[in-house]
């Protein structure tokens, strides 16, 4: 009996997620090093080498504390105090009830203390490695200690808090990794002419960190790099290789169909043309050649499926959609047949993924059939609101679902390559959402260069690797938890701040909109639509985020103050002067005062320049020149990006509000009607409001009668013509039907489409803005207060603002997060 309770009690030892246990399990140390000693790390005999090499980041990472590196021993048995490393397979924990627990489970780890030892064990390989690297993240080391020189932080003596009953986690989502694109003006001259000129490209060498960091990351995929500035991935050697030694499963974009870069492998002047109805003989050997190349290779892959043309573009040679749809299914019959001929293996062991982007979705919502193994990987419109989730019968399908998610982008109605902008709050919605609708196979986001997206990046991997990681309240917390990690804990609060309204800010235009320019094709720069007013209050609060950065560097250690620059300094600051050039440039031409004039036109080109300063800073100086050709500040050369020029025209300035306007945000509301099993609630981070609102839970429901509603009041002093104007995410629905129902008083309701086809003008606008903008005029006969609701027909539909003004004032483009001060 004593030795059953024994062996449970073991059991539940592991019980424990990772990062969302409950604050009073209680936390216990377990000693690494102090000034007399350091704790040893006993591994078996048979550890595998990719362990091992973890196991050496993590002593390297303890010596970077203390200055000491604990000693590495191999041990057949638990005989002296330390630190047990290993897989639960290994003889060496073969009497460990934890074994049981791990067996046969895809990269699940636990981490526990066992009387004066330390049990750190992993499923497999990869869950291994998680565990050693979640030990030294707990230890204060940043999965960023190379990729932003987050150096350790010399301590005499370091400990691991852990809950009191260790913890236990796996993946929530089976494949996460990132996609890097549009690498053309940051990692690949970065890597070709600063870190790896052997290869002159994005070889091994950069493939390697990149491969590591990803492990740190706890993440396990990658889609390589594939613009035409870089040779394909499987055309360098080394790089597969790299890839097998770091164990990163290998897949590419929804345009590589077959491991295939196409712009660099296919070549019309050998090939023909990539044309599946005209020379599909070229075209399957082009696809078989690769997977002959891989079945001698060790890679673990995910085979993307179907066909587009070479440069992410239609597929060629269909005379209309349906024979697209019909070709398509063909396609992806023969690249199955391929597969399982080459592989030897059914078809439902070998990972394959189909990506319905751009036109491909279309194809696929008229008919297109995808074999129920295969997983539906959604993309977003490539501005963060995904496109289509499963519905309920696709969520039945083995296969299963997954996301390819941007924080960069180079398309119309304009890029976003140069900062990473996106929301957190948008983030966490939008996959959040995906995973409650059966997205949880695959999660891939593009992130460009990596640099500067590092904060965004991991915000989205440790959602894939754990769903409730974070909570719906608790972006902030996430936040002040990175900056503590990142920097030091005394600036959480202030940075924290910092950083949600520098995100806040750019919800409602990112620095690289602020030209009102677009590209495909690419306009010149124009004047914005902010108002006199609105452009001062913006400069305002990007003036107080600069001062706010320049007073916190102070409190960051020396050891951080390179990451502090690339992580925060260049980010914000840079954000503020592309703001600032176009918004003085803006006030120049709205003032008639000769001398302001002049003024805000100096203060524009000083914007720049100070661009200019930071950018070389970042190239030439930071970190002793390790970033070199890393950070442009011009992808592209779009007209956004170069100085503007003095002005000779005016601007026609949009009507001055007045101060009867009444602003209202979404979690103001005063009374709201849910529906069964569905409810209100705000999210703290999202939306230009910080706290945009939405129906929880996420999955796809439709509400036909008593639809959910929720209600505002306002007070007008004076009767008229007003115009009431509802804000709103520009979220997607599968069938395009997203609708709300807006009623004053008790007047008759009035109901509004909300969703806009891709790529249409108001979809253009939406995307720049963040908002879909619904406007219905009223007729106000009598003074006090009113009430508005606003009815949702499903969920998915998210409230930002609300704005009530005098009918011939007109909309302005900005509803402030906040009342004006009287």
């Amino acid at each position: 009996m004593k030795k059953n309770v024994l062996i449970f009690s073991l059991i539940l030892l592991c019980f424990f997620d990772v990062k969302s246990y409950s604050q009073n399990i209680g936390m216990t140390d377990y000693p690494i090093a102090n000034s007399n000693q350091v704790a040893t790390i006993y591994i078996a005999k048979d550890t595998d080498s990719l362990i091992v090499w973890a196991i050496n980041e993590l002593a390297d990472d303890v010596k970077g504390i203390t200055g000491t590196r604990p000693t590495i021993v191999q041990t057949t048995a638990f005989s002296k105090k330390g630190i047990y490393i290993g897989q639960s397979r290994s003889l060496l924990f073969q009497s460990k009830a934890i074994q049981k627990e791990l067996s046969g489970q895809w990269e699940k780890f636990c981490i526990k203390k066992e009387k004066d030892n330390l049990l750190v064990v992993g499923s497999d390989v990869r869950g291994t490695v998680f565990a050693i690297f979640e030990m030294a993240e707990r230890l204060g080391i940043s999965p960023w200690k190379w990729w932003a020189d987050v150096h350790p932080i010399k301590k005499e003596t370091v400990s691991l808090k852990l809950p009191i009953n260790g913890i236990i986690s796996s993946p929530s989502v089976q494949y996460r990794g990132i996609f890097l694109n549009d690498e053309d003006w940051g990692l690949q001259p970065w890597a070709a002419k600063t870190f790896e000129t052997e290869t002159k490209d994005i070889g091994p060498k950069t493939y390697e960190k990149i491969f590591q960091l990803l492990l740190r990351l706890k993440s396990n995929t990658i889609w390589p790099a594939m613009h035409p500035s870089t040779k394909g991935f499987f055309t360098i050697a080394g790089n597969k290789e790299m890839a097998q030694k770091y164990h990163i499963i290998i897949g590419s974009s929804h345009a590589e169909p077959m491991l295939r870069n196409n712009v660099d492998e296919w070549k019309p002047k050998i090939h023909g043309d990539y044309n599946y109805f005209t020379n599909k003989t070229q075209v399957d050997k082009y696809w078989q050649d690769r997977l002959d190349e891989l079945k001698s290779a060790q890679n673990e892959t995910i085979m993307t499926l179907g066909m587009r043309g070479v440069h992410d573009s239609k597929m060629e040679g269909a005379k209309d959609l349906q024979e697209s749809v019909t070709m398509v299914e063909k396609i992806i019959g023969v690249q199955r047949n391929m597969l399982s001929n080459t592989f030897k293996k059914p078809l439902k062991d070998i990972p394959q993924a189909f990506v319905p982007y751009k036109e491909v979705l279309e194809m696929y919502d008229n008919g297109l059939k995808i074999p129920e193994d295969i997983t539906l990987v959604w993309p977003d419109d490539n501005y963060g609101y995904i496109r289509r989730l499963s519905n309920t019968e696709e969520q039945k399908r083995p296969g299963g679902g997954g996301v390819y998610y941007h924080v960069s982008y180079w398309g119309r109605p304009h890029d976003y390559l140069w900062l990473s902008t996106t929301q957190p709050g948008l983030i966490w919605y939008e996959m959040k959402k995906a995973y409650e609708n059966g997205a949880k196979k695959m999660w891939i986001v593009n992130v460009g260069d990596i640099k500067p997206a590092e904060y965004d990046m991991e915000f989205f991997l440790d959602m894939a690797w754990d769903i409730n990681s974070i909570k719906s309240d608790g972006i902030n917390h996430y936040l002040k938890n990175w900056i503590s990690r990142e920097f030091t804990p005394t600036i959480e609060k202030e940075l924290s701040f910092i950083f949600k309204e520098y995100y806040r800010l750019a919800l409602l235009r990112k620095p690289e909109y602020m030209g009102w320019s677009q590209t495909e094709p690419t306009t010149p720069v124009k004047f914005s639509d902010f108002s006199t007013e609105e452009s001062l209050r913006r400069i305002q609060s990007y003036e107080n985020l600069i001062r706010k950065v320049d007073s916190l560097s102070a409190f960051v250690p020396e050891e951080r103050k390179d990451a502090w620059f690339q992580l925060v300094t260049y980010p914000i600051k840079g954000a503020a002067y592309m703001n600032h050039k176009f918004l003085y440039w803006n006030l120049a031409a709205a003032t008639t005062d000769v001398k302001k004039k002049g003024e805000y036109d100096h203060l524009s080109t000083e914007a720049y320049e100070k661009i200019v300063q930071l950018t070389a800073f970042y190239n030439t100086e930071l970190s002793n020149g390790k970033w070199n050709q890393m950070m442009s500040m011009r992808p592209r050369n779009l007209p956004v990006f170069d100085a503007v020029k003095k002005n000779t025209l005016t601007k026609e300035a949009p009507l001055k509000p007045n101060s009867n306007r009444i602003y209202i945000q979404a979690n103001e509301f005063v009374t709201n009607k849910a529906a069964k099993n569905y409810q209100w609630k705000s999210i703290n981070g999202f939306g230009y409001s910080n706290n945009a609102v939405t129906l929880f839970p996420f999955n796809q429901t439709y509400f036909k009668n008593d639809k959910p509603s929720i209600s505002y009041e306002f007070e007008v002093t004076a009767t008229g013509d007003y115009e009431v104007e509802v804000r709103l995410l520009p979220t997607h629905a599968n069938n395009f039907d997203h609708e709300i129902g807006i009623q004053i008083d008790g007047n008759n309701i009035q109901s509004f489409l909300i969703n806009t086809k891709d790529r249409d003008k108001t979809w253009k606008d939406n995307t720049l803005r963040n908002s879909a903008v619904v406007k219905l005029p009223v007729a106000i006969t009598n003074k006090g207060k009113h009430t508005i609701t606003i009815s949702v027909n499903q969920t998915g539909i998210v409230l930002d603002q609300l704005a009530v003004y005098p009918f011939d004032q007109g909309s302005s483009y900005e509803i402030p997060a906040y009342k004006e001060e009287k």
